[in-house]
């Protein structure tokens, strides 16, 4: 279940909450751009499925009480994944991972690759503020419930 927002931040409460992709959908699809995001966030999480990957986590400002976020970001699990039926696009991180965002509005990274110079992985780099490194929470998805 998805937490309320924390009042102050408009960020989920630090912790990696479970939702189905109906809650994700009611929860943060409320405005035309949103709805946007959610259809390519939905075609990527497909498609990671299709690969055999079985769990995502959904991060940035799509996930917070912005009312017209940018974009979306996650990560995936990669246990399971048969990279011969992966979209070679979820892999391609050059030009600022262009080709990510251009066929599915966000980027999603391996959730065990490293994000930053100071080694941490993507899992837990997005359970941190980008600005003040303060915890905040993310969101889980099992995605053979994915429509």
């Amino acid at each position: 279940m998805i937490p309320s927002f924390d009042k102050r931040s408009g960020k989920l409460p630090p912790g990696i909450h479970e939702a189905s992709w109906d809650e994700l959908a009611s929860r943060f699809g409320r405005t035309a751009r949103r709805r946007r995001l959610l259809d390519g966030l939905l075609r990527a999480l497909q498609a990671l499925r299709d690969a055999g990957c079985r769990r995502a986590y959904i991060d940035g400002s799509f996930v917070t009480a912005k009312r017209i976020p940018g974009d979306f970001d996650g990560c995936w699990d990669s246990d399971g994944v048969d990279p011969d039926r992966l979209d070679p696009v979820l892999l391609d991180f050059s030009r600022f991972r262009a080709a990510q965002k251009a066929k599915y509005g966000g980027e999603l990274f391996v959730s065990n690759a490293v994000a930053d110079l100071l080694g941490t992985r993507f899992l837990d780099f997005f359970q941190r503020d980008a600005y003040s490194g303060r915890p905040k929470g993310i969101v889980a998805m099992d995605l053979e419930g994915l429509p």
